[in-house]
Formats: structure tokens, C-alpha cells, sequence
């Protein structure tokens, strides 16, 4: 037999690698950061430069290969310096949601065992509540001013100031661990993910794809998702990687704010979940902001209302693109880009699909044991796998969530022929009325496309003739004038008819989880204790 092996390299494929292609090649493209009244700037080579003094720093206070370092901070230029300085000395880092509850903060932190923690100053009374619970946490390095916190605190700038940049990195094997995130817990402790150097590596290149998001230097990133959301969807890296320019909105998340920097600042991408879009188009409908040098809008983390990317397409020229993720899959697995040849006036039904699976994710559509055709009709749950999808969780076995090494997503859909997904719900809120089933999903969108509806949210909720029926929780807009039997009046044109809620509510807001998500749990616990006053109307036909 005659054998023969590849003349290239084993080489690494490592942050570090990123950073500095971005440091060297793109050293004047821009960082940004909003802070409220100014802008603060610096360059690709400024900041790869504070980079190399707080790996420097860190090392100085005996952070090493392997430990764990936590940041608790907004979007901006000192939290993307960990972004690579923790990585590319070969310690962890461990973006934290602020958002979560006490006790889960309190879980995750001493469970990834962090040592040092990184917090923005305005942050630091939401950490001080529970600091003193945090077992493995020896110091804090605090970003501004700001005091209160346990054991030693640093300044952030004096850790920097203190060190010598480092000039040649420790070599780190593309297998180690890179960063970590937790899951949101929805059920139980939330569960931890670690993504490698390695996977880290190729999400970005895979998301810089012309098919993906399709990032160059020409491009100026708002990346409004959470920096501690799935590593901001990848994109700092991504962007990076590419030279694009960023602008971080820091603490300002506001629809108002966010306005003002677009129309100012001049973005051409940008990242986050549909609520946040919701409010930023109906800010820039009322007050005529200039929003037009959007040229890729990437929404997920929960289905995109199709009226919402018809606002944006219809009345200011801007593509809004569903992607579709997790944290398990670091989180890029699908991107809903139309497909060649589509005429323009179809573009929006392929722009509301789910996604399109990306290069590097294997997909397959299951139903207990059985694997389902991709023929875009038949149902069943989606399972992935690929070189950025985890097949475990931290410390945690799940095997509920595994199936022979697929990641079970728990999201329930179709995939057609060309690989594109539509999600019709979770498995958890799949609505099963009489052995049939009712996508919760569809029905929201639906009622958000009402003019009069702001949120909308639906839920199973128990029947004794057909097991579970729909509630509808609707929020009207301020001065709203429709009325039940026109919102079911609506939905009838639109649904078949037998999946028409005959319960409905009427609430002031709807609960969101940590990311932004509809809270569906919180609103059934509502339900199941007596406290949402329900509307009852007779069944249609």
C-alpha cells in the first residue's frame, strides 16, 4: 500500500492566531465605545497593545494555563481586551450574565472556579450582593472607579500600567480550553460550555463566510447582544478576524440610544435578539432616524416576526437576517440567507426562515429513533453536531441532551431540501391539543404583525376535552382600539381554525428571560397559581 502524508503542519489554530492577524494587518481599523455623551476610540494596534499588558498583568497576579478568569461587563473596548488577553495566555475566560438571578451567578462563578474577576465600576453593587458567596474568587479587577467588594480590588488601568506588555505568548494547544459560557437555566443550574481555541478559530471563519454574515474590513460591527450572550454570537472574534471596525454600545442598550448611534456612527452590521429590534423600529418609525447604512441585521435567540423584517426591509431599505444557535453551538448553525436566483419580491419568505445550515454543522431531523427526510413537511426534533457544537457540559453529564453524540437542540421544525430550517417551536412548548399538534411560535408572530399588538406570547394550558389548548397573552400598544373578537378575527385568516386560542389575556408586559427571551415558564406558573385574569370566548366552529 502506498502511503503518503501531508507535507503541512499540524498548526495551531488559536486565538492568539486571530489577534494578532488583527493587530498587525488591521492595525488601524477602529474600536468604538459609546459611553453616553462621547465616544472614546482606539485603534486595532492601541488596543492590541493594552491586550498584551493585562495578559502581562494577569500573569503578575498568578493566573496561569487552564485558570479561570470571570468578566461581569458591558459591551466595550476593556471587555473585548479579555476577549483575547485571557485565551492568548492560555487561561479561560468566562464571560458571566449579569442578568441571571443571584443564585445562579453564585452557581456558575464558584463552579467554573473563577480566580479573578473582571467587573465594570456600575456593576459592581449587582456583584457586591452576593460577592462574599464566591468561594474561589481571590481578587476583583475593577474597570473605573468603584470599591465594596471582598478580598483585594484592583483598578483595571493599574493592572495594565503595572506590566510590561508581553511581546512573545506561551505556546497553547488548539485543543484547550479557550472560553466558557452558561446556558441560561431555564431548567435547573445552568449548564456550562467550553469551546476550545480550535472551535473558536472556525466559528469565526465560518461566520466571516459570504454565506454566513459575510464580515470584511469594510465593515463597522454594532454588536449589540451581550458580550456574556454566547460569546456576542462569535462576532468579536469574527470581526477581529476580518479588520472590521467595532462600535460597543456599552451599558446603552435603549431602542433611543441605539438610534442615535446608528444614524451617527454609521454601522453596517449588527447583532441581537428580536425584542431589542422590535423597539429599535418603532423608535426610528416615530422619530425618522436614518438607520440605512444597515446592510445585515443578524437577529435570533428566538423566532423573528416576519412584520418586524418587513418594517425594516419595506420602510428603510435594511435586510434583517435570521440566524439560528445556541450557546451549545458557540452559537452559529444556521444563517437564512435566500437562496440563488430568488427574485427580489421573494426574498422576505426565505429571509423568515430559521436559517440555512452553515458549512461545518451536520443536521439531522429526528423522531425518537427515526431519522426524517428533509422534504420541508415532515416534523420532528433537530440534533446537530460539528467541530463548534459541544457533546457534553461542563462537569455535568445531561445525557437527556445528547443522542450518540448529537447535541439534542430541543427545537422541533422542518428542513427542506436545501437545507433550510424552520423552527415551529420548542419542544417544551409544542402545544398538543387533541393529538395534534399547535405551534406556539407561529401563532405569536401572527398576532404581532396586529398593528395594535406590542408582545405576544402563547402557551399550552390544560383542557379536560383536549389535553392543552392555547392561551394567548397579548400587550397592546398605548391607545390600542382592538378588540378581542378582532384579534381572533385576525388570526382566523391566518391559522386553521382549530388551533384558535379560546383563552386569551390581556397583560401589561411579558416576562423575558436573561438573553431576552419570551419567559414561557414564568407565565404558566402565573397561570397555574390564579393570576392571570383569562378571557374566555367560544370555540369557532
Amino acid at each position: 500500500m502506498n502511503n503518503i502524508r501531508s507535507t503541512i503542519p499540524d498548526f495551531p489554530l488559536t486565538i492568539r492566531g486571530i489577534f494578532e492577524h488583527g493587530e498587525r494587518i488591521h492595525a488601524a481599523s477602529e474600536v468604538a465605545t459609546y459611553a453616553g455623551e462621547h465616544i472614546r476610540r482606539a485603534s486595532y494596534a492601541q488596543v492590541g497593545e493594552r491586550v498584551r499588558r493585562l495578559a502581562a498583568g494577569l500573569g503578575k497576579l498568578g493566573i496561569g494555563p487552564g485558570d479561570r478568569v470571570g468578566t461581569f461587563a458591558w459591551n466595550n473596548q476593556e471587555h473585548l481586551e479579555a476577549y483575547f488577553a485571557v485565551p492568548s495566555m492560555g487561561a479561560v475566560l468566562h464571560c458571566i450574565n449579569i442578568r441571571l438571578f443571584p443564585e445562579q451567578l453564585i452557581y456558575i462563578i464558584n463552579h467554573a472556579a473563577d480566580r479573578i474577576v473582571i467587573v465594570d465600576s456600575s456593576l459592581v453593587p449587582l456583584l457586591a450582593k452576593f460577592a462574599g458567596q464566591l468561594t474561589t474568587v481571590e481578587r476583583y479587577i475593577v474597570i473605573g472607579e468603584g470599591g465594596g467588594l471582598p478580598r483585594e480590588t484592583l483598578r483595571y488601568e493599574d493592572v495594565l500600567a503595572s506590566a510590561e506588555p508581553v511581546r512573545v505568548w506561551p505556546e497553547v494547544a488548539e485543543s484547550a480550553a479557550a472560553a466558557m459560557c452558561y446556558t441560561s437555566g431555564t431548567t435547573g443550574n445552568p449548564k456550562g460550555v467550553v469551546y476550545s481555541h480550535r472551535s473558536t478559530w472556525l466559528h469565526a471563519a465560518a461566520a466571516s463566510m459570504a454565506n454566513s454574515i459575510g464580515l470584511t474590513e469594510d465593515d463597522k460591527i454594532l454588536p449589540i447582544v451581550p458580550m456574556f450572550h454566547a460569546n456576542a454570537w462569535g462576532l468579536p472574534y469574527s470581526g477581529w478576524m476580518c479588520g472590521a471596525d467595532f462600535l460597543m454600545p456599552d451599558r446603552y442598550m435603549q431602542a433611543e440610544r441605539i438610534g442615535r448611534m446608528i444614524a451617527a456612527e454609521r454601522p453596517t452590521v449588527s447583532g441581537a435578539v428580536p425584542t431589542i429590534w422590535n423597539e429599535v423600529l418603532r423608535y426610528v418609525d416615530a422619530n425618522g432616524i436614518d438607520v440605512s447604512s444597515l446592510r445585515c441585521v443578524v437577529c435570533g435567540g428566538a423566532a423573528v416576526p416576519r412584520s418586524m423584517q418587513e418594517g425594516f426591509l419595506n420602510r428603510h431599505g435594511v435586510r434583517v437576517i435570521q440566524g439560528w444557535g445556541m450557546t451549545e453551538t458557540s452559537p452559529l448553525a444556521a444563517v437564512a440567507r435566500p437562496p440563488r436566483g430568488t427574485p427580489k419580491d421573494q426574498e422576505i419568505d426565505w429571509l423568515n426562515k430559521s436559517g440555512r445550515v452553515v458549512v461545518g454543522v451536520e443536521l439531522r431531523l429526528m423522531s425518537g429513533e427515526q431519522e426524517l427526510p428533509w422534504d420541508g413537511e415532515s416534523v420532528g426534533e433537530i440534533e446537530v453536531r460539528g467541530p463548534w457544537v459541544t457533546s457534553s457540559y461542563y462537569l455535568d453529564d445531561a445525557p437527556e441532551k445528547f443522542h450518540d453524540r448529537w447535541l439534542r437542540t430541543g427545537d422541533v421544525g422542518t428542513v427542506d431540501a436545501k437545507g433550510f430550517i424552520q423552527i415551529t417551536d420548542r419542544a417544551k412548548d409544542v402545544i398538543k391539543s387533541g393529538g395534534e399538534w399547535i405551534s406556539s411560535m407561529e401563532l405569536e408572530n401572527h398576532l404581532i404583525a396586529h398593528p395594535d399588538v406590542l408582545e405576544a406570547v402563547v402557551i399550552g394550558v390544560p383542557d379536560e376535552r383536549w389535553d392543552e389548548r392555547p392561551l394567548a397573552c397579548v400587550v397592546m400598544k398605548p391607545g390600542a382600539a382592538a378588540t378581542l373578537e378582532q384579534l381572533r378575527d385576525f388570526l382566523a385568516a391566518r391559522v386553521a381554525r382549530w388551533w384558535l386560542p379560546e383563552r386569551w389575556a390581556f397583560i401589561a408586559e411579558v416576562p423575558k428571560t436573561s438573553v431576552g427571551k419570551l419567559d414561557k415558564k414564568v407565565l404558566r406558573a402565573r397561570y397555574a397559581k390564579g393570576e392571570i385574569g383569562e378571557v374566555k370566548v367560544e370555540k369557532m366552529g
